[in-house]
């Protein structure tokens, strides 16, 4: 069976379900990774967890080691990853709780070291990074999503801010114009590094609140924890649904 990783970020710290096998530090050519590496069974798949903010939640989304912790994640083996984050939603249909398993991505950070190929180590290697989410795991995490019945957008564009601010309402705007559905701190460089070292890559992205100038009144954090509460309750059981036999090969 395909080694399947899952990336945890804003609420999702740990897997309350996760039965754990072995915790692991892992050195890398790029420095520490965020955490250790949780190697447990989830409905009786062996998985890897990474909590991508570190453990407690500490990690400026800007200040994440990103490349060690995919680095890290390929030298365990892993050939899947799931990332979960909290999003912030633009559009109409990303209303807050919602979930959403984009299929594009912008990137709007900067300064972050996002990619392998830039030493004598590992020579400029130029990677088609057209459709950033790999098509069959978003179909599988689709189809695991349809069969618990809970409703999630099948696409959208997310737009990788650097945090950890929240944006403007006039940068949210400018996002919308862009083509963004969601917008997050964390997208990039995750996704674009997987790309790199050749492991497939997807996202469920929880909906903790309306992008700024959205909503009437600020954005407070009792609204995105409640928000994030439900999401990722949700997110477990496409996580459950995805791991048994019908729905992840």
């Amino acid at each position: 069976m395909t080694k399947l990783a899952i990336i945890g970020g804003t609420g999702l710290t740990q897997l309350s379900d996760l039965k754990i096998i072995q915790k692991e530090k892992i050195d890398t050519p790029y420095g520490a990774p965020s955490a250790e590496f949780i190697t447990g069974k989830l409905n009786t798949t062996e998985i890897v967890f990474l909590a991508r903010h570190g453990n407690p939640h500490t990690i400026a989304p800007h200040k994440i080691n990103y490349r060690a912790n995919i680095w890290g994640l390929k030298q365990l083996g892993v050939e899947q990853i799931i990332a979960v984050a909290a999003v912030g939603g633009i559009t109409n249909k990303m209303a807050p709780a919602h979930i959403a398993i984009p299929d594009q991505i912008i990137d709007y950070s900067y300064g972050r070291k996002h990619t392998f190929f830039d030493d004598e180590k590992h020579p400029l290697t130029h990677i088609d990074f057209s459709y950033p989410y790999n098509q069959q795991l978003r179909a599988a995490l689709i189809k695991a999503a349809a069969s618990v019945k809970i409703n999630v957008s099948p696409s959208g564009t997310y737009g990788c801010t650097q945090g950890p601010r929240l944006e403007s309402a006039a940068e949210i705007k400018r996002m919308e114009i862009d083509g963004c559905d969601l917008v997050g701190m964390t997208g990039m460089p995750e996704a674009a590094l997987a790309k790199e070292l050749g492991i497939d890559y997807a996202a469920l992205s929880v909906i903790a609140n309306w992008g700024a100038g959205k909503s009437s009144g600020e954005i407070t954090m009792a609204e995105i924890e409640e928000n994030l509460h439900i999401g990722m309750a949700n997110v477990a059981k496409i996580l459950k649904a995805f791991l048994s036999d019908t729905c992840h090969n």
